[in-house]
């Protein structure tokens, strides 16, 4: 009787270890989710900024001279659509 006490006394302390063991691992694995997580929304910032930038610069382009020509003359889509149409694939 008594080595059965001392064997669920070891078990419960090998329980009481291991939970200690998970709980600081636990803790390791939020700290770094937390760093991920502020690292993926500054780069999540920088993306956009970026986007911002290309989009300003996009903006300051100006139209392709085959589309400002065809919308001069006003025949804007129809010209573009012929100019395709009588293009030989490759």
């Amino acid at each position: 009787m008594i080595s059965e006490f001392q064997d669920l006394s070891d078990k419960i302390d090998r329980l009481a270890q291991l939970t200690q063991s998970l709980r600081a691992e636990n803790k390791l694995w939020q700290q770094a989710n937390k760093l991920l997580n502020a690292e993926n929304a500054a780069f999540k910032n920088q993306l956009a900024q970026a986007q911002q930038r290309v989009e300003a610069l996009l903006a300051m382009l100006p139209p392709p001279a085959e589309q400002a020509d065809a919308d001069a003359d006003g025949e804007g889509a129809a010209a573009s659509d012929a100019a395709e149409s009588s293009e030989v694939p490759r």
